[in-house]
């Protein structure tokens, strides 16, 4: 569920365009949901016409999209995922790659952004992206080094432990003992 709130946007009469694949059954339908109950802090959702287990179970793996209603009020800091693609991520003035996707996980989202010839993926906080400015088309980064580009060779260094492993450390870090 990527809304922040579900009672609004799963209200009872609410209609949901369907994407599923153009072989399902439900392909051009739409769906008007009876109710939404929390099992096991879980969403369930209870649609008119699906009636049993089998009618449910086509449904799997589909995506519920609803038509956002353009007099609605949007939140402060919060963005649909159609605002965010394609805009232009900045770094100190400059241009440094186009966001193509939103990944939504339930510690936080991430944005992923065509650097050059390669995709990174960016965490969406405050303390990495702190602008996002759909008008203008951009968003600003203010990411840790090594974040978007690899860190030079004399900034990482091979350490090797007793057993004759090779370990990774960064050259501004102090060496740690393993436990």
């Amino acid at each position: 569920m990527y809304t922040d709130d579900p009672d609004k946007r799963f209200a009872a009469g609410a209609v949901f365009t369907l994407q599923v694949p153009t072989t399902s059954p439900w392909h051009g339908k739409t769906l008007t949901l009876v109710e939404l109950r929390w099992y096991n802090g879980q969403p369930v959702a209870f649609f008119e016409g699906v009636t049993d287990r089998e009618g449910a179970e086509s449904l799997v793996k589909a995506i519920l999209w609803i038509d956002r209603d353009p007099a609605e009020e949007p939140e402060d800091d919060a963005w649909y995922d159609f605002q965010l693609v394609g805009l232009r991520a900045m770094r100190d003035g400059e241009q440094i790659g186009v966001v193509t996707r939103i990944d939504h996980f339930p510690a936080q989202d991430l944005l992923t952004i065509r650097v050059g010839d390669r995709d990174v993926l960016v965490p969406f906080v405050a303390a990495i992206v702190p602008t996002v400015d759909v008008a203008a088309g951009t968003i600003v980064l203010t990411p840790p080094a090594g974040l978007l580009e690899e860190l030079p060779e004399d900034a990482v260094e091979t350490a090797v432990d007793a057993e004759g492993a090779g370990l990774t450390t960064r050259a501004d870090e102090p060496e740690r003992d393993e436990p």
